[in-house]
């Protein structure tokens, strides 16, 4: 069903239903649509004003694109909702990103309207030659009480873009892609039918409205009329009060949230008593923290999915730690070898996708990397094998090394230290060898950890010999992103300044 046909029934029959809850602001859904011709009144002016518009890419089909990037989730998703029932492409800039990618990414794509309040970004764009407008949340809310409120939304052509998102942004200039409607309706079907949006459902998605995760979380549950609660910042002091006071019967978050949610569980167990079902995304989930989430709270359910922003939903697990998977019955995968031919059952290879939910491809002016083959199938070079069936992740290409003629995926050798007692984090990294080409090492992290005996007998217990680890260091911090993944390539950057304690 049209994202914007549930919320306007949705508005007529539950009008006081809550749509959109943040810092910030509440919005029911009557106050979403009324709330929604205000913001498309001051967007489309915004852009009708301009005289030299940036030409938005030539996938678009000429639609305008407005880009959020402010630190309120709320305002953020209002106007992303807002614009998605009318003729318009919207889009979310992580204001955490390197000023040069957020330049890069508005230039290239053709965004004409920004919604920012860093003076710096303005004034990069300025300096870059770009074209379009920049206006501050505060002079956007300023236009929107004097704006004369643009006709209702509707249900549009299912062919026409309303979302370009981007595949990265924190180490490299991220590539842009969008999606169709139609495209997301098939997206919010698959997640209808196994991760359990619903209708007057609250869910809690505390991460930032610019990691895809969230954002989905945003649209699935206004396309299936339930409440998406938003925040600035994740807030781990609030998050007892929030799951209590706000009715959250649902959490979608990334794998370093369930942590956080199991220590205030330990500390309140009876405010999360109406919580039914938490849904993590975005990185594996070690068993450690599935076994703890049980412990405290054994009545909430957990679902682990696997997904790509290009593509969509793919799988789920819901035991283990989140790399053997079931893959959804709306889409198809195939391992694939380097010449693009399936490999036998349990052999390495790039993960290749089949779905209705998929974008067609990336923005041309933003990279000139291939999303899909000519035969339809996708991939975004996650690598994994098939095993009686399930899909068995191995991490992207970057994380599979050759080292003495074999191929090793760093991120295995990673979950083979889970539940070691003593021991934090860890991040298994290549460094160059003169004889093998490439040795594993692991990155542990802390100031006490177990001694370098202890975890060499650790590893020769659960790993391969060819995937025990050569060498061993100590890093205080392990660097990671703002959503708690481990940041490899940063490691691995320190490791080779020296940065590191050499066990």
């Amino acid at each position: 069903m049209p994202i914007t046909t549930t919320v306007l029934s949705t508005a007529a029959r539950h009008p006081a239903q809550p749509a959109i809850v943040g810092a910030d602001g509440v919005l029911d859904y009557a106050g979403l649509v009324e709330d929604s011709r205000r913001v498309f009144a001051v967007v489309d002016a915004a852009h009708r004003a301009q005289a030299a518009p940036p030409a938005p890419a030539p996938e678009t089909a000429g639609i305008p694109i407005t880009a959020v990037s402010v630190a309120s989730a709320f305002h953020a998703a209002r106007i992303v909702a807002g614009l998605a029932g009318y003729r318009a492409v919207s889009a979310t800039i992580d204001p955490q990103w390197p000023l040069a990618h957020r330049v890069h990414v508005v230039t290239a794509a053709g965004i004409g309207l920004v919604i920012s309040d860093d003076a710096a970004f303005a004034s990069a764009l300025g300096d870059a030659g770009w074209s379009g407008t920049v206006l501050t949340l505060a002079e956007f809310l300023d236009r929107e009480q004097a704006a004369i409120p643009a006709d209702p939304p509707t249900a549009r052509d299912g062919d026409e873009a309303f979302l370009l998102l981007f595949s990265s942004g924190t180490t490299s200039d991220p590539k842009a892609f969008l999606k169709t409607r139609r495209q997301y309706r098939e997206n919010v079907a698959v997640s209808s039918a196994h991760l359990e949006p619903r209708p007057g459902v609250e869910t809690l998605a505390p991460g930032p409205l610019s990691y895809s995760l969230t954002l989905y979380a945003l649209i699935e549950c206004l396309a299936t009329g339930g409440g998406a609660h938003l925040a600035d910042a994740f807030d781990a002091a609030r998050l007892a009060h929030r799951v209590a006071t706000e009715g959250i019967t649902r959490i979608v978050a990334v794998p370093a949230v369930v942590q956080v949610l199991i220590d205030a569980a330990r500390r309140d167990p009876h405010a999360f008593a109406g919580l039914d079902l938490v849904v993590t995304g975005g990185a594996n989930l070690p068993a450690a923290l599935r076994d703890g989430l049980a412990a405290a709270l054994p009545h909430v359910r957990l679902i682990s999915y696997y997904g790509a922003a290009e593509i969509g939903f793919i799988g789920d697990s819901r035991g283990g730690d989140g790399t053997l998977l079931d893959v959804y019955e709306e889409v198809a995968a195939e391992i694939r070898d380097d010449s693009g031919q399936p490999v036998p059952d349990g052999e390495l290879g790039t993960l290749w996708i089949r779905a209705a939910a998929c974008s067609d491809g990336y923005l041309a002016a933003t990279t000139d990397a291939v999303l899909r083959g000519p035969d339809g199938w996708a991939t975004v070079h996650d690598m994994g094998r098939m095993t009686e069936g399930r899909l068995q992740l191995a991490g992207r290409a970057g994380d599979i090394v050759a080292t003495g003629g074999h191929k090793v995926s760093l991120p295995e050798i990673e979950r083979a230290f889970d539940g070691m007692p003593g021991l934090g984090a860890v991040c298994a990294i290549a460094l160059p060898d003169p004889r093998l080409g490439a040795v594993v090492a692991l990155v542990v992290e802390g100031a006490s950890t177990p001694s370098k005996a202890d975890l060499q007998a650790w590893a020769r217990d659960r790993l391969a010999p060819q995937f025990v680890p050569r060498r061993w260091y100590r890093l205080d911090r392990i660097p990671r992103t703002a959503g708690g993944k481990i940041r490899r390539p940063e490691t691995t950057a320190l490791i080779e300044r020296g940065e590191g304690v050499r066990l």
